[in-house]
């Protein structure tokens, strides 16, 4: 009897876990159908493109399976479907995220955006020194060592770069620090460039070595003040004074 009692709950759970996957699934689908209907309706090539790969690779691979015969007649179309289908997407994808940047760049607090959007094991503390103009530092932690990103006007940034540089030194002994600037000048890093350029570092320490620097650099607090930095990036039309007034809410 108990254990009828024990599969009954058993189920439910399970029926329960199986609806919840359906709606998050079916909430994913929408989500990128949405996404796909706005990049198409700004990006007039995103659809020629894609079906340009997919018949592309849908063709080769019917040709192919016409000059091979047996077997290779049924499978290499489907699979030309398949890979045809795979590489629209990837284009889609890849498309998407480019018109995300173009829109992000020079906004204030892009860089943190899209810091906090990186792939892998990345530790980020935005905003770790900051000035009233929203000029700002924040800090990465990752298998190169220590990396210092800024964010800004450079005449202003790099001052704080270099400040955070002596007291995050202090704390790090021998760990690599490296500095970067978002921007479009000479030797800065574009908005979209940004996490190629740090995956690109070498690995100089191991991810046992990043928690116990994490642990030691959160020691340093932030000295960004009252001037916190925004969450996401911010149009640049905007009037600072407003902006400081929707910051200080939050």
């Amino acid at each position: 009897m108990a254990k009828l009692r024990d599969a009954k709950p058993s189920k439910a759970a399970r029926a329960e876990a199986k609806a919840a996957r359906k709606a998050a699934a079916k909430e994913r689908r929408s989500q990128l159908w949405q996404a796909f209907t706005v990049q198409r309706q700004e990006d007039k090539r995103l659809l020629p493109y894609m079906l340009g790969a997919f018949l592309l690779i849908v063709g080769i691979g019917v040709a192919v399976g016409v000059w091979s015969g047996g077997f290779a007649l049924i499978s290499l179309p489907a699979l030309g479907v398949v890979l045809g289908a795979l590489v629209a997407f990837i284009i889609f994808g890849r498309r998407a995220q480019r018109s995300v940047y173009n829109k992000a760049d020079g906004q204030t607090g892009a860089a943190a955006w899209a810091l906090d959007n990186l792939r892998g094991k990345w530790r980020v503390t935005p905003g770790v020194a900051a000035t009233g103009h929203f000029d700002a530092v924040h800090r990465v932690v990752g298998r190169p060592g220590v990396i210092l990103v800024g964010e800004g006007s450079a005449s202003r940034v790099k001052p704080l770069l270099a400040q955070e540089k002596k007291r995050t030194a202090r704390l790090v002994g021998d760990v690599p620090i490296y500095d970067v600037i978002v921007g479009n000048g000479d030797g800065e890093v574009p908005l979209a460039k940004l996490e190629r350029h740090l995956t690109r570092l070498p690995a100089n320490i191991t991810v046992k070595q990043m928690d116990s620097l994490e642990s030691r650099l959160s020691a340093l607090g932030s000295r960004a003040g009252t001037a916190a930095m925004p969450k996401g990036p911010l149009p640049g039309t905007a009037k600072m004074r407003g902006v400081q007034r929707t910051v200080r809410r939050r």
